[in-house]
C-alpha cells in the first residue's frame, strides 16, 4: 500500500490510526483517572453523618452530580469497550473517530460533574453569596483550559485541511 503525507507525518493511513489512537488513550488515561477519583469519593458521601442533615436542594445537587459522574465514566470508559470489541475488524480509523466522539462527550459530563460537586460543596462551605460567583469562575477557568485555548490554537495553527483519515471521513460523509 502506498504511503501518503499527512500532517507532516510519512505514514500510511493504518499507521496514524494506530498513532491516533495511542495519543487518544493516552488522553483518555488521564481524563478517566480524575473522574474515576471523584465518582469513587462521591459514592461515598451518602455515609457520612452529615449528609443525613443536607438540605433537600443539596440532596438533589448531589443526585445529579453522581448521575453526571457515573455518565463521565461510561463514556470515558467507552472507547476502551468499543476497541475490545472491534479490534481485529480492520475499522481502526472509524474506532478513533468514534473513540475520540466518547472522549469528548465524557469530558463535557466530566465538565458538568466537576461543576455540580463544586457548586454542593461550596453550598455547604461557602456564604450563600459567593457561591455563584466561585462557581462561574472555576467554570469559566474549565472552559478557557478545556476549549478556549485549544480551539484558539486549532484556529490560530492549523490550516483548513480536514485532518480525519480518508476512512473515517467516508464514514462521516455516508452517515
Amino acid at each position: 500500500m502506498p504511503r501518503e503525507r499527512a500532517q507532516g507525518r510519512d505514514e500510511s493511513p493504518e499507521e496514524r490510526a494506530d498513532r491516533q489512537w495511542q495519543e487518544l488513550i493516552q488522553e483518555i488515561r488521564v481524563a478517566q483517572t480524575g473522574v474515576q477519583i471523584l465518582f469513587g469519593f462521591l459514592l461515598t458521601v451518602p455515609f457520612t453523618a452529615h449528609f443525613q442533615g443536607l438540605a433537600e436542594t443539596d440532596k438533589a445537587i448531589y443526585t445529579a452530580t453522581v448521575v453526571l459522574g457515573a455518565l463521565a465514566t461510561g463514556a470515558l470508559i467507552g472507547p476502551v469497550s468499543f476497541h475490545r470489541i472491534v479490534s481485529g475488524r480492520r475499522i481502526k480509523p472509524e474506532a478513533v473517530l468514534w473513540a475520540s466522539r466518547l472522549t469528548f462527550a465524557g469530558i463535557l459530563l466530566l465538565l458538568a460533574t466537576c461543576t455540580s460537586a463544586l457548586l454542593l460543596v461550596l453550598r455547604v462551605a461557602a456564604p450563600d453569596a459567593l457561591v455563584p460567583w466561585l462557581v462561574s469562575a472555576v467554570v469559566a477557568w474549565y472552559l478557557l483550559c478545556w476549549y478556549a485555548l485549544p480551539l484558539w490554537a486549532r484556529i490560530r495553527y492549523t490550516s483548513e485541511e480536514d485532518p480525519q483519515p480518508e476512512e473515517a471521513r467516508k464514514t462521516r460523509s455516508t452517515t
